[in-house]
């Protein structure tokens, strides 16, 4: 599921664009912006897809082997182990996920994926981890789960092949890779052997969340203006063209949150847009961001512009 981090990530990039084009139709930025969170869900999942495209290829790998003209014993007689994984098939089981899959129209039916996930498949059966698990002598779906769980973090999330593929999908995706990563391990840690397995939404609270990220997205912009101006005022030895772009969209970002979510402590918008800097600006942007949004607080509480209501929300 997306968490505020991400959503927040989202919007940052989507005012990026907004404010870099010039442009004064929101509207169609916004449209944008849920597009761009709404296809996290298409990489996610692809990923949890990726199980049953391995286990297709080397189900194949299997049958072509015993038809070689002079097979070997472990042709004859091969290790079935990673082809009969039971939590693989709790995933091809999975009514939600194949629904999911036809819905949203993602899959890796086509041979160039086929000839990818053959790569794929020959490299994992040279990892250290593969070895490991085809040949020790536990049996069992917790032994199955281990196995995909390590995998999966393995060679399966850092496969290049993989990442060349997500990147031409969406140059969003490298930002998002570690979320839905994140996703398909909590969904491999939740499944149960024998039962109706549900796969993750993408929104905890699909409203709530929703309105977050338009009410960030808008205020933002309607404050642009004043919040600019007050980043001026706070910056008085710097000229605002001497700030990094991403470094006052960030500012006025906060600026709105502060304002306008009522049900999130100030303390923690702060702190969310301090560990967003470190990754998206300069090395030395979150304690410049961190000074000035300090002074923004004191400004916007002085002039009773901050309200939180709840208890436990004041500061």
């Amino acid at each position: 599921m997306l968490n505020r981090r991400h959503l927040r990530i989202k919007v940052l990039q989507a005012l990026y664009a907004y404010f870099q084009a010039n442009e004064d139709d929101y509207g169609k930025a916004e449209k944008q912006l849920f597009y761009s969170v709404e296809r996290i869900y298409e990489l996610y999942i692809y990923m949890l897809l990726s199980f049953s495209e391995l286990k297709s290829i080397g189900e194949h790998r299997i049958e072509e082997n015993k038809k070689k003209i002079r097979p070997k014993e472990e042709d004859l007689k091969p290790n079935t182990k990673f082809i009969e994984n039971e939590l693989i098939q709790s995933l091809e089981e999975c009514v939600e996920l194949r629904s999911q899959s036809e819905l949203l129209k993602v899959n890796w039916i086509s041979d160039e994926k086929h000839e990818m996930f053959r790569k794929i498949f020959l490299t994992i059966r040279e990892s250290e981890t593969f070895y490991e698990f085809m040949n020790n002598e536990e049996r069992g779906y917790e032994e199955d789960r281990a196995f995909l769980i390590a995998l999966f973090k393995a060679e399966i999330a850092n496969s290049g092949l993989l990442y060349t593929f997500f990147e031409d999908e969406s140059i969003h995706w490298m930002d998002d890779i570690d979320l839905a990563c994140s996703m398909v391990i909590k969904t491999l840690k939740s499944f149960q052997k024998g039962e109706i397995n549900q796969i993750l939404p993408l929104y905890k609270d699909e409203s709530d969340e929703k309105e977050f990220i338009r009410l960030l997205f808008r205020k933002t912009i309607m404050f642009e203006e004043e919040s600019e101006k007050m980043i001026d005022e706070l910056t008085a030895n710097w000229e605002l063209d001497r700030i990094a772009k991403m470094d006052i969209i960030l500012m006025e970002m906060a600026i709105a949150e502060f304002q306008v979510c009522s049900n999130i402590p100030t303390k923690v918008t702060l702190n969310e847009y301090i560990e967003i800097s470190k990754f998206y600006s300069t090395p030395k942007s979150n304690g410049f961001i961190n000074g000035v949004l300090d002074k923004a607080i004191s400004r916007l509480t002085k002039d009773k512009k901050i309200t939180k209501v709840g208890r436990g929300l004041k500061k």
